[in-house]
């Protein structure tokens, strides 16, 4: 009898067992049913310019189940005394971002000074799911330290140079210009003798 009673008794090692695999099983089916997402930071130009525009953007991707719900993206990293903000915004705020897609915001700003500078990376908060409000923080990939060109280096290496090319068309004039008048003074003079010998001569004869 002590035999068949030990057999209908579940061991309480058991129970406490398949209540920690029921538990495992819910927060795992949770986790799967939530919105998480993904932020990317990238600088769209070759070369960064003091007082020339920056376009930065920022995409954000939902590679979970669920819609992420009250987004708000802040970079705080162009400060405003090294940068004016010349379109778009630092901190954006999105409704939500259905599962399995993406959105994006484009920032232009224009760097105040010249050196080198750190992109940081960017911030995003947002709510995993409806009724959710434990707020979920992510951060975007960093481009890193780059180099802001002084406008002068830039401008002296890539622009047409339209001024310094008149500049020199004027001071090389004289150089050019005298002796082709004096070779169209001669030219002129000759050609006037020589009209001259051609009429003398048609009057002898005539």
């Amino acid at each position: 009898s002590d035999d068949v009673g030990s057999t209908g008794k579940m061991h309480p090692l058991l129970v406490v067992g398949f209540l920690m695999a029921i538990v495992t099983v819910g927060h795992t089916d949770e986790e799967e049913s939530v919105a998480r997402l993904l932020l990317s930071k990238q600088i769209h130009n070759k070369y960064l310019v003091e007082g020339m525009d920056i376009v930065v953007k920022y995409t954000l991707y939902n590679v979970g189940d669920t819609a992420a719900n009250s987004v708000q993206l802040v970079d705080n990293s162009f400060f405003a005394e090294g940068f004016d903000v010349i379109s778009g915004h630092l901190k954006v705020k999105l409704d939500r971002i259905p599962p399995g897609s993406n959105a994006s915001h484009v920032v232009v700003v224009r760097p105040k000074m010249f050196g080198y500078f750190n992109f940081t990376s960017a911030e995003v908060t947002y709510l995993p799911a409806e009724g959710a409000t434990d707020v979920q923080v992510g951060f975007s990939s960093e481009p890193g330290e780059g180099a802001i060109i002084a406008f002068r280096d830039y401008d002296r290496k890539f622009s047409p140079h339209v001024l310094d090319w008149a500049a020199f068309a004027v001071m090389t004039l004289p150089s050019l210009g005298i002796p082709f008048l004096l070779w169209y003074y001669s030219k002129s003079k000759y050609e006037a003798i020589l009209s001259g010998k051609k009429e003398r001569t048609k009057d002898k004869d005539m």
